[in-house]
């Protein structure tokens, strides 16, 4: 029986060849054998670049299903290692009021995964972000913005989007196979961080409308494809989301106040408001092709 696994069509035989490389190359690591079935699979973006962490993932999802049973890690998560970080970055924290007008302009920079500010950004949201950091399987991309001399503003962290939501896949109007055909070409703007000693009428707008200008072409060079959408969703506790208002972002509804690992409907979570910007003025008939 067929099945989808993070976006990717899984036949019976793919589970075998899973099993079989599982029982026959004993000296493979979890690395090895998610690159080794990507490259079977020829399971890329369109930039030709492996899926590897997606395909771990994956793989991950089968061991718990009981499908699978993967070999034992032989070193700790580099991710896991990440999030739990605790070196203390020298930053500056003087604060920025004033106009907008009087910071511009404005540098707002993607981080590679080898720029020397990707410490700091980082540094930044697990400590003056009320939900932290984590580091998110596939295609991301991370902003940080500074003023005309240098002093950081804002963080803004653009991930995978959320696999269904209600309301937007209404607004959309694709169906499940559509959905999972197209998904990577949203994505979720899961961080938005104005550092807490700044205080600037107007920057959250601006600064949203000045990364989504230029979303689009920073995905296609990274990944190899574009951005027909993005999605967000705003806590109602505790924000109000009126700088995605002021960005031209568009409210389509709210979650229902349930989380997606709530197996048994009694896990209750904050409802948040759901915001769409589509990118691309055909952005239906693309997501529906």
């Amino acid at each position: 029986m067929e099945q989808v696994i993070q976006g990717w069509r899984l036949g019976p035989e793919d589970i075998d060849l899973v099993r079989h490389w599982l029982a026959t190359e004993p000296g493979w690591n979890r690395t090895r054998l998610s690159r080794e079935l990507c490259r079977r699979w020829n399971w890329c973006n369109e930039a030709g670049q492996l899926k590897d962490m997606a395909c771990r993932t994956l793989l991950l999802k089968l061991e718990r299903q009981g499908q699978i049973r993967l070999p034992a890690r032989q070193r700790p998560s580099p991710n896991a290692l990440r999030n739990r970080q605790r070196i203390e970055v020298a930053h500056d924290q003087s604060p920025i009021t004033g106009e907008l007008s009087s910071l511009r302009p404005l540098c707002i920079e993607a981080l590679g995964e080898r720029h020397p500010d990707l410490v700091l950004f980082r540094f930044l949201l697990q400590r003056y972000h009320y939900l932290g950091l984590r580091n998110g399987v596939g295609e991301n991309l991370k902003y940080l913005a500074r003023d005309r001399q240098g002093r950081a503003l804002a963080c803004l962290l653009f991930g995978s989007a959320a696999w269904k939501a209600k309301a937007r896949d209404a607004f959309i109007g694709w169906d499940v196979a559509r959905r999972q055909r197209h998904l990577a070409r949203l994505t979720n703007n899961t961080r938005f961080l104005i550092l807490p000693w700044v205080r600037v009428p107007h920057l959250a707008s601006h600064l949203l409308s000045q990364v989504c200008r230029r979303l689009g072409a920073d995905w296609m060079a990274k990944y190899g494809h574009t951005i027909d959408l993005l999605e967000t969703f705003v806590d109602r506790e505790r924000f109000r989301g009126a700088c995605y208002r002021a960005a031209g972002w568009q409210h389509v509804g709210a979650t229902t106040g349930r989380s997606r690992n709530d197996v048994d409907n009694t896990l209750r979570v904050p409802v948040k408001d759901l915001y769409l910007l589509p990118l691309t003025s055909d952005f239906r008939r693309r997501l529906c092709a």
